[in-house]
């Protein structure tokens, strides 16, 4: 009879497998990482994605909330969100260690039409609109497949055939459990959290633009107060404060690249005033641009 899986061996798995950084693997869709120093807090995207942490703790801001998650933890992220992140504990001694797994709507879906799934067909449509990310204890049965996925790394041909099947498992498992919803409504093409993930995509093409949150309303084919309701839920922040943020993160991604006009900059991404720019970045990451990249570039 197969033991339960232990976090300790999770944790020996996962950083047998992990190199240094946030590193896909050879199996499509993981992502294996190991950080050796917490480092200052580091602007990203979540992607649409499960990782699970089996050592260190990390500490993810999205707009006004604040995630914390550490070992035998997993966090969901099930719309592309700009994000602040870092680990809080980590050192060469005793390095964060992570393991990801990418989201695919069009799995998910293919999972609701299963009839063990009609169950959730009923409740998700008529509940509010569940969160982006959430935090949640990873189960024995969670880490068993998670572990599964990794130890296929050590006999590549089986990839092809068995990843598939264990990623399907790894969905089921949590699409059935306690935050199931934020799951399941990526499977749903009428769900709210799907209609609000093709406003997200919009506003992420569409940045530098003006944009009047009842035009948007209209794209995600809902009155004005449920759709700001449903993104204020899904992503924590208002369609305005998501625009801004895009703007910044943008805006500080051409400056590392380029580092030359910070006027010419502010104007590419939308803003009217390379003063508000200014004072906006600097809320938004702790310093002004030039400071800021003088800090990066040391």
């Amino acid at each position: 009879m197969n033991q339960p899986m232990s976090l300790q061996d999770f944790r020996a798995l996962v950083e047998k497998h992990a190199q240094i950084g946030i590193v896909p693997s050879m199996i499509p869709g993981v992502v294996v990482s190991r950080m050796d120093a917490t480092g200052s807090p580091d602007e990203s995207s979540t992607g649409t994605i499960l990782a699970i942490v089996a050592q260190g703790t990390k500490r993810l801001s999205v707009g006004s909330a604040v995630h914390d998650y550490g070992p035998g933890q997993f966090l969901i992220a099930s719309v592309d969100l700009p994000v602040s992140g870092q680990f809080t504990d980590a050192t060469p001694e005793k390095p964060a260690l992570g393991f990801g797994l990418e989201l695919r709507p069009e799995i998910i879906a293919e999972l609701m039409l299963n009839s063990a799934a009609s169950e959730f067909l009923r409740p998700v449509r008529g509940e509010s609109s569940p969160p982006a990310i959430a935090v949640g204890d990873a189960s024995e049965r969670l880490l068993d497949a998670a572990a599964r996925m990794l130890r296929l790394m050590d006999t590549p041909r089986d990839i092809p055939v068995l990843a598939p099947m264990i990623e399907r498992e790894i969905l089921w498992l949590m699409m059935s459990g306690e935050h199931g919803a934020t799951v399941r409504q990526l499977g749903l093409a009428d769900s709210s959290l799907s209609r609000v993930r093709h406003v997200v995509r919009w506003i992420r093409e569409h940045f530098a633009e003006s944009l009047r949150v009842d035009e948007l309303a209209e794209l995600a084919r809902m009155s004005p107060s449920a759709f700001h309701r449903s993104f204020q839920a899904v992503t924590s922040m208002s369609p305005i404060q998501y625009q801004k943020s895009i703007r910044l993160h943008e805006a500080r991604l051409q400056l590392i690249a380029n580092p030359g006009d910070i006027a010419t900059t502010a104007y590419a991404v939308g803003y009217e005033s390379p003063s508000q720019f200014s004072r906006e970045y600097r809320r938004e990451f702790g310093a002004p641009p030039s400071r800021d990249l003088a800090m990066l570039r040391a």
